[in-house]
């Protein structure tokens, strides 16, 4: 399965020597997710990491900065977002309901299904789906390798995505949770749960 990592909603102090880290550690793909925020915030995060990671950053917002640090790939948030005018290039794409998967795939490299379970960071994102419903779309081969498993992705469910027949996952709260914004000051606690999770990936 592949282990995607996506950046807290929020910009954070420390947050480029915590990225720097997890790439070091072995991170392959990276999605910077920064809702509603100024596109200057995201290119400063960019210069203050190695560009020799940019190739593994996708960018869900300021498509621009795919050009300009040779990033790997954009993301639509929605799967009837309109791509910039004449891009070439990775593309991904969030989808919300299994009706979505069969026409996302082929115009995506792969899709995000949510929400598979309740969301760890954000509280209003509730599982949308049930059990009976993923499984049908997994017989159905509308789950395949392509399509990675969105929402309240933690140890305890990985498996059970696997079993779904999720290519991948992907995680934000059950990582970003361990490191207080505020008052951290070492972040091995992320580092030691991001290798818990590389294992469980497989």
């Amino acid at each position: 399965m592949k282990l995607i990592i996506m950046t807290k909603a929020t910009f954070f102090v420390e947050e480029d020597k915590i990225l720097t880290s997890l790439f070091e550690e072995g991170m392959e793909n990276l999605h910077l997710y920064k809702p509603g925020s100024e596109p200057i915030y995201s290119e400063r995060l960019l210069t203050l990491l190695p560009d020799e990671y940019y190739k593994m950053i996708t960018v869900h917002d300021h498509f621009y900065l795919r050009e300009e640090y040779g990033l790997r790939g954009i993301h639509l948030n929605n799967v009837n977002d309109p791509l910039p005018i004449g891009y070439r290039g990775n593309i991904s794409r969030t989808c919300h309901s299994i009706e979505e998967l069969h026409d996302a795939k082929k115009q995506s490299k792969y899709v995000f299904l949510k929400t598979i379970f309740d969301s760890q960071s954000n509280a209003e994102d509730k599982q949308t789906l049930s059990y009976e419903t993923l499984k049908e779309a997994s017989r159905r081969g509308l789950i395949d390798k392509r399509v990675y498993a969105m929402g309240g992705i933690n140890l305890d469910n990985i498996r059970l995505c696997r079993e779904l027949g999720f290519g991948g996952v992907v995680i934000c709260g059950d990582l970003w949770n361990r490191f207080s914004i505020h008052h951290g000051q070492d972040f091995n606690d992320i580092i030691a749960h991001f290798h818990k999770l590389q294992k469980a990936v497989g």
